[in-house]
Protein backbone atom coordinates (compact mmCIF):
# COMPACT_ATOMS: atom_id res chain seq x y z
CA UNK A 1 0.00 0.00 0.00
CA UNK A 2 1.10 3.77 -0.87
CA UNK A 3 1.37 5.40 2.56
CA UNK A 4 2.34 9.26 3.15
CA UNK A 5 3.60 10.65 6.83
CA UNK A 6 3.84 14.36 7.12
CA UNK A 7 5.95 15.32 10.38
CA UNK A 8 8.55 13.08 11.74
CA UNK A 9 9.20 14.08 15.04
CA UNK A 10 9.96 11.75 18.22
CA UNK A 11 7.18 9.72 17.82
CA UNK A 12 6.39 10.19 14.05
CA UNK A 13 9.59 8.54 12.99
CA UNK A 14 8.84 5.22 14.54
CA UNK A 15 5.77 4.94 13.62
CA UNK A 16 6.76 5.64 9.57
CA UNK A 17 9.48 2.99 10.20
CA UNK A 18 6.97 0.22 11.13
CA UNK A 19 4.75 1.06 8.47
CA UNK A 20 8.48 0.78 6.38
CA UNK A 21 9.22 -2.57 7.98
CA UNK A 22 5.07 -3.44 7.26
CA UNK A 23 6.22 -3.59 3.78
CA UNK A 24 4.10 -0.48 2.47
CA UNK A 25 6.07 1.94 0.09
CA UNK A 26 6.40 5.45 2.46
CA UNK A 27 6.26 9.15 1.33
CA UNK A 28 7.23 11.43 3.97
CA UNK A 29 7.94 15.09 4.21
CA UNK A 30 9.40 16.57 7.56
CA UNK A 31 10.33 19.97 8.53
CA UNK A 32 14.38 18.46 9.11
CA UNK A 33 16.11 15.69 7.29
CA UNK A 34 14.56 11.99 7.23
CA UNK A 35 15.98 9.38 9.46
CA UNK A 36 18.78 6.98 8.69
CA UNK A 37 16.13 4.76 9.97
CA UNK A 38 13.97 5.47 7.01
CA UNK A 39 16.27 5.47 4.56
CA UNK A 40 13.94 3.65 2.33
CA UNK A 41 11.14 5.81 2.25
CA UNK A 42 10.38 8.35 -0.53
CA UNK A 43 11.22 11.92 1.18
CA UNK A 44 9.23 14.66 -0.69
CA UNK A 45 9.72 18.50 -1.00
CA UNK A 46 6.26 19.20 0.86
CA UNK A 47 2.94 17.89 1.86
CA UNK A 48 0.93 18.39 -1.53
CA UNK A 49 3.36 16.12 -2.83
CA UNK A 50 2.77 13.17 -0.30
CA UNK A 51 -0.51 13.87 -0.57
CA UNK A 52 -0.28 13.46 -4.29
CA UNK A 53 1.20 10.23 -3.95
CA UNK A 54 -0.44 8.10 -1.40
CA UNK A 55 -3.51 6.26 -0.66
CA UNK A 56 -3.71 6.67 3.00
CA UNK A 57 -1.78 10.00 4.59
CA UNK A 58 -0.82 9.80 8.03
CA UNK A 59 -0.46 14.00 9.69
CA UNK A 60 1.62 14.46 12.55
CA UNK A 61 2.25 18.79 11.91
CA UNK A 62 2.59 19.80 15.81
CA UNK A 63 0.60 22.79 17.22
CA UNK A 64 3.17 25.52 15.37
CA UNK A 65 2.78 28.56 13.35
CA UNK A 66 3.39 26.35 10.19
CA UNK A 67 0.69 24.29 10.31
CA UNK A 68 -1.80 26.22 8.26
CA UNK A 69 0.65 26.58 5.74
CA UNK A 70 1.33 22.48 5.85
CA UNK A 71 -2.71 21.70 6.05
CA UNK A 72 -4.16 24.33 4.15
CA UNK A 73 -1.09 26.15 2.14
CA UNK A 74 -0.70 25.99 -1.63
CA UNK A 75 1.37 22.78 -1.10
CA UNK A 76 -0.46 21.57 1.69
CA UNK A 77 -2.50 18.54 2.42
CA UNK A 78 -5.33 19.20 1.03
CA UNK A 79 -3.72 20.70 -1.88
CA UNK A 80 -2.20 17.50 -3.27
CA UNK A 81 -5.45 15.28 -2.30
CA UNK A 82 -8.05 13.61 -4.34
CA UNK A 83 -11.28 11.77 -3.79
CA UNK A 84 -11.62 8.39 -1.79
CA UNK A 85 -7.82 9.29 0.06
CA UNK A 86 -8.25 8.28 3.55
CA UNK A 87 -6.56 11.10 6.05
CA UNK A 88 -5.30 10.26 9.82
CA UNK A 89 -4.75 13.12 11.86
CA UNK A 90 -2.62 12.25 14.56
CA UNK A 91 -1.30 15.85 14.98
CA UNK A 92 -2.18 18.17 18.31
CA UNK A 93 -3.72 20.96 16.62
CA UNK A 94 -6.15 22.75 17.86
CA UNK A 95 -10.08 21.57 17.84
CA UNK A 96 -11.21 24.75 16.12
CA UNK A 97 -8.54 23.79 13.18
CA UNK A 98 -8.98 20.04 13.26
CA UNK A 99 -12.53 20.79 12.84
CA UNK A 100 -11.95 22.98 9.93
CA UNK A 101 -9.15 20.66 8.47
CA UNK A 102 -11.91 17.31 8.90
CA UNK A 103 -14.67 19.42 6.91
CA UNK A 104 -12.18 20.85 4.08
CA UNK A 105 -10.92 17.20 3.67
CA UNK A 106 -14.24 15.98 3.41
CA UNK A 107 -15.77 18.33 1.45
CA UNK A 108 -12.80 17.02 -1.14
CA UNK A 109 -14.23 13.72 -1.36
CA UNK A 110 -12.03 11.93 1.39
CA UNK A 111 -12.16 10.67 4.31
CA UNK A 112 -10.69 12.15 7.62
CA UNK A 113 -10.11 10.39 10.90
CA UNK A 114 -8.84 11.88 13.74
CA UNK A 115 -6.53 9.94 16.01
CA UNK A 116 -4.52 12.15 18.10
CA UNK A 117 -1.29 10.91 19.50
CA UNK A 118 -1.19 11.60 22.96
CA UNK A 119 1.41 11.22 25.66
CA UNK A 120 3.62 8.57 23.41
CA UNK A 121 0.35 6.30 22.73
CA UNK A 122 -1.72 6.42 19.36
CA UNK A 123 -4.96 7.30 20.14
CA UNK A 124 -7.81 4.71 20.83
CA UNK A 125 -9.11 5.66 16.97
CA UNK A 126 -6.06 4.41 15.37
Amino acid sequence: MKLGFIGLGIMGAPMAGHLLAAGHDLFVHTRGEVPASLSAAVACANAKEVAQKAEIVFVMVPDTPDVQKVLFGENGVASGLSQGQIVVDMSSISPMETKAFARQINELGCDYLDAPVSGGEVGAKA
